[in-house]
């Protein structure tokens, strides 16, 4: 079997050593995924489990049915009913048909979904011996994805419209919030590991600090919500148990991680606390109301990660370059190691330093640039 894990453009290199560091094999990294197998002897259930528990970066995981060629509907058809759907879905389940369609001969993407959902339906007819289905069980997503005329075909292991930035502990947020799973993306850039000092002067409601003690605590992403998966009769329940379980008895809950972040808005720090809380990292955070033209560094080495109001989210780039002069003020003298992730192109030229490098990122559907300097 072999599972896919989803992810934003430039992020797959992250995603891949996330899966690489859970043990999986036959790793392949392509473009917004990395395709996977389960380790050896492990139970299908137990890698589905494992990986949308664990994985902070990646927005999806789904299981891989096939791919083939399909130039013509017939033979889309045909090879979609010889795949092993009724391994997944069950008699009484509840499946749709999502579809996309990039530079192949098939391109209109509802026809796709159509004869996708005829082929799966008489696939399980055939299986199931029943000529109808009421489809009042769980449910199931059906990817039917087509690039130059290669269709993959697969089954949305996480849920639909609830992917793994879900983690469920951000109530509510500021505006233009980052995702978690970007910013877990971002922290794992680093190399942090929970013993350095990790520095967000920006902090909004306070996804980047949050998602640095939950790498630090150890704590699988994943652990506090549900995941569409969890319900499918085909899956072994005891397995979900055991892999939650293992999660929670991995958590370093004696782990104090020097984590401190600020913000110029009351409001937006209090909104940080109450979501680090619900989280369960409020004790290992340090929050602070501050400016950033008075950021006082907590220590004298550190990481500093940082999303600011770039010039776009704040509609004045007279304010983002001012911001950004402050931020070069603050942290270009010393011996931090900083991240800043934004779209304005003018930004090194108001840092006053060039990165030693960049790596260009989508947050969101803003292309942005990740500024690194050591």
């Amino acid at each position: 079997m072999r599972l896919i894990a989803t992810a934003a453009f430039g992020l797959e290199a992250t995603v891949k050593r996330e899966v690489t560091a859970l043990g999986y094999t036959d790793v392949l990294c392509l473009d917004n995924r990395v395709e996977f197998s389960p380790r050896a002897g492990e139970d299908a259930a137990m890698a589905i489990a494992r990986a949308n528990l664990w994985l902070r970066s990646a927005d999806r995981v789904l299981i891989k049915l096939g791919a083939f060629e399909a130039t013509t509907f017939d033979v889309l058809f045909e090879q979609t009913k010889k795949l092993p759907w009724e391994d997944w879905i069950s008699v009484d389940g509840k499946f749709t048909v999502t579809g996309k369609s990039v530079k192949s001969g098939l391109f209109s993407v509802p026809d796709v979904q159509s004869i996708v959902k005829k082929a799966v339906v008489e696939k399980l007819r055939q299986k199931y011996n029943v000529s109808w289905f009421a489809e009042t069980g769980a449910e199931f997503t059906i990817q039917a994805a087509l690039l130059k005329d290669v269709a993959t075909l697969t089954i949305d292991t996480t849920g639909a419209g609830n992917g793994l930035h879900k983690r469920g502990y951000r109530a509510r947020a500021n505006d233009a919030p980052m995702k978690e799973t970007m910013a877990a993306a971002l922290i794992e850039m680093t190399r942090y590991h929970g013993k350095q000092t990790f520095f967000d002067p920006c902090c909004g409601s306070g996804t980047l600090p949050i998602e640095a003690a939950l790498m630090a605590r150890n704590i699988a992403p994943g652990l506090s919500r549900k995941f569409a998966s969890e319900a499918w009769p085909n899956l072994n329940k005891t397995i979900w148990r055991e892999a939650r379980a293992a999660a929670y008895a991995a958590i370093k809950t004696e782990a104090m991680p020097p984590i401190f972040a600020a913000d110029r808005d009351a409001d937006v720090i209090e909104l940080a606390r109450a979501n680090a809380e619900l989280a369960g990292v409020d004790d290992c955070i340090t929050f602070t109301v501050r400016d950033v033209s008075n950021t006082i560094l907590p220590d004298e080495r550190g990481i500093a990660v940082i999303n600011p109001p770039y010039g776009e989210r704040l509609g004045k780039v007279k304010e983002a370059e001012k911001l950004y002069a402050e931020l070069g003020r603050v942290f270009n003298p010393t011996r931090w190691n900083v991240y800043v992730i934004t779209p304005d192109e003018f930004f090194e030229t108001a840092y006053k330093k060039k990165a030693r490098a960049k790596r260009k990122l989508f947050n969101g559907m803003i292309k942005t640039d990740l500024y690194q300097y050591f």
